[in-house]
């Protein structure tokens, strides 16, 4: 029996005023998997993932979600104005939370130590991470997340994708996250899709790597630099980039 299908999709096309943004995708979100969207600058990447949010519908095609589907939601990037300071905390307690979903959910992203500063004083890995924490609050079982590592340094991000896929685990839920880069996603996904307004090819992340539609989008990738991002490492890092041994309290630095 194969895994439970959360999400599916068939023959997806979207048209907006004679403008075709998207045609004849396919796409399976299975619980406890990671399935990752890549693809170039308006390729359609966040026309799918408004599809997947039941935000707009498909002009052509069908798209079916289980029945209660929870979807917790990160969005790419967070703009608040300086002139309406918000603490994480209340940040945080805008979806109604109760006092203990907040302080599991800011323990599982790793932000338990940032809950009374500023929203507009946080460095980008831990906005990013409080965007995380606000999508864990209602136990989804379905993960949308937008380009997780926007403005994150390399070991941010690396700390990041390795959280995500513990979070995963952690919660059995499926995670459907959307990249630019592949290399950068490459040891935490299961499942790639490759767009460019139609889809270009489809599988593990080594085999779309490799993909002649891949390779021409992208270019080849060095193996050394996929190496930074595929090998197993002893350490982690905490928010401010700091090395943490295996064993330490990696999450509030």
């Amino acid at each position: 029996m194969g895994a439970e299908r959360l999400l599916t999709g068939q023959g997806l096309g979207v048209t907006v005023n004679g403008r075709e943004l998207l045609r004849h995708i396919d796409l399976a979100v299975e619980r406890g998997r990671i399935l990752t969207v890549i693809g170039p600058n308006g390729a359609g990447k966040t026309t799918l993932v408004r599809l997947a949010l039941g935000l707009i519908r498909p002009t052509e095609g069908t798209i079916k979600r289980a029945p209660g589907l929870k979807i917790g939601y990160m969005p790419q990037k967070l703009s608040l104005p300086e002139s309406m300071p918000l603490r994480v905390k209340r940040f945080l307690t805008l979806s109604s939370a109760d006092r203990s979903t907040l302080q599991r959910s800011a323990q599982e992203a790793g932000i338990t130590a940032l809950l009374d500063r500023p929203m507009q004083g946080l460095s980008g890995g831990e906005t990013q991470r409080v965007l995380l924490a606000r999508a864990l609050m209602g136990n989804p079982d379905l993960l949308v997340l937008d380009e997780p590592v926007q403005g994150i340094d390399v070991n941010g991000q690396s700390e990041l994708y390795r959280l995500i896929v513990r979070l995963r685990d952690e919660h059995g839920c499926a995670v459907l996250m959307v990249s630019h880069d592949l290399h950068l996603v490459m040891a935490a996904t299961d499942e790639v899709l490759c767009i460019n307004q139609h889809l270009c090819c489809s599988g593990h992340p080594d085999t779309v790597s490799q993909h002649p539609a891949y390779l021409d989008m992208f270019g080849k990738i060095d193996a050394d630099t996929l190496a930074v991002y595929t090998h197993h490492h002893d350490h982690e890092h905490n928010l401010h980039g700091e090395v943490v041994r295996d064993g330490e309290d990696h999450r509030h630095g």
